[in-house]
């Protein structure tokens, strides 16, 4: 009898990292029946990604309100949970990361009886107020999980000091590394046709060295915003040679310092917030990446590029141990210093950029099924 798989996800980093599972699994139907429940906690975004995987949610949620909050967030994905679970009764519940999705639907699973999968599992910063609220997102989904899909030897570490017991960890290699080789190749290939990226080459100066600057965190919004800016914008102008490519967030905390600080200088070119694909495609087309996204410090070390994380904390060590990002939390003297190095010594340009990727192969998906295929065997 085969078994049954549930993967909830409701953000775009979640559905990238979750994407490649999905088809693996329904590549696997003879011995799996896997549907897809989508909480869309962003909405736009997230479809946008389903629609460049193909993949039809089998259950839509579709929660996202207008200035809604952590409070009713949580609360209305544990309860909207409850008739999917009940309708479909899987076996195996996957949730990745650290999102409000992430925790509130390892909570409604545990509720239901289904074992849950944690996909990304044991990434942590002990600091439950950065990144909040994902710290203590991960941390709870971390107790309440039956198997832990840790991307590396230090989550893995960091899971067996909170008592989780060895064999329920299979360290993996991160799922983004698998997205991220099957995206490329697709937005790279002479056949695909996206106007998206069409337009992208009318902004990109070929002649530039690009820099591509993305920025969303929580806790940056204030002065941390405004220092992020003031850095950018002494960039620019330090250097003529230099393109800067920023693709704002549409939260108002970011948009309103970013479009006053940055929007009257001629080299930074501040861009709608792009679609999976086209990011890629603009992650290919870059010489340095600033950024305070997790996603980006995994996908950027696999092509290369150098990676500043305008953070003070991460819970991605790895990437920092082997040097292929480098924080500069949200320091104006720190980001134009890092970057000015970059920019102007070539031997530090190539030593960051030549560096092993610590976050896997590709084949994290690969292994997580077999893991699962070889537990609905015992």
């Amino acid at each position: 009898m085969k078994k049954k798989n549930l993967i909830i996800f409701g953000t775009r980093p979640e559905a990238i990292k979750m994407a490649p599972l999905v088809k693996l699994f329904l590549e696997n139907s003879d011995k799996f029946e896997t549907k897809v429940c989508i909480t869309a906690q962003h909405r736009e975004m997230l479809d946008q990604v389903l629609d460049f995987y193909n993949i039809i949610p089998d259950y839509d949620l579709d929660l996202m309100k207008p200035n809604q909050n952590l409070y009713t967030l949580t609360s209305d994905i544990i309860t909207e949970l409850k008739p999917v679970l009940e309708d479909f009764n899987p076996d195996y519940v996957y949730v990745h990361g650290d999102t409000t999705t992430t925790m509130s639907a390892s909570i409604a699973a545990f509720y239901s009886g289904a074992k849950i999968c944690h996909v990304e599992a044991g990434l942590r910063t002990f600091n439950k107020r950065s990144p909040f609220p994902e710290e203590i997102n991960r941390s709870i989904t971390g107790r309440i999980s039956d198997y832990h899909f840790a991307p590396t030897l230090t989550s893995k570490q960091n899971l067996l000091n909170e008592n989780i017991q060895e064999s329920n960890i299979l360290v993996t290699g991160n799922t983004v590394i698998d997205a991220l080789d099957y995206s490329s190749a697709i937005v790279n290939s002479e056949e695909y046709s996206d106007q998206e990226i069409e337009d992208l080459k009318s902004v990109v100066d070929a002649s530039k060295r690009l820099i591509l600057v993305t920025g969303h965190r929580r806790e940056n919004h204030g002065e941390g915003f405004i220092n992020i800016c003031l850095a950018l914008k002494q960039i620019a102008q330090n250097h003529e040679d230099v393109q800067i490519i920023y693709p704002v967030h549409l939260n108002p905390n970011v948009q309103k310092p970013v479009y006053e600080l940055l929007s009257n200088q001629d080299n930074i070119k501040l861009v709608n917030p792009l679609s999976y694909p086209a990011f890629v495609w603009l992650m290919n087309k870059s010489h340095i990446i600033i950024t305070d996204s997790g996603g980006v410090q995994e996908e950027a070390p696999s092509l290369g590029k150098p990676v500043l994380v305008m953070r003070n904390t991460t819970e991605r060590p790895e990437a920092v141990e082997a040097g292929t990002v480098l924080l500069v939390g949200t320091n104006a003297d720190k980001i134009i210093s890092e970057t000015e190095r970059l920019l102007s010594n070539k031997k530090n340009y190539d030593t960051m950029s030549k560096l092993h990727n610590p976050y896997g192969d590709g084949k994290a998906c690969q292994r997580i099924v077999d893991f699962i295929l070889n537990k609905s065997h015992e």
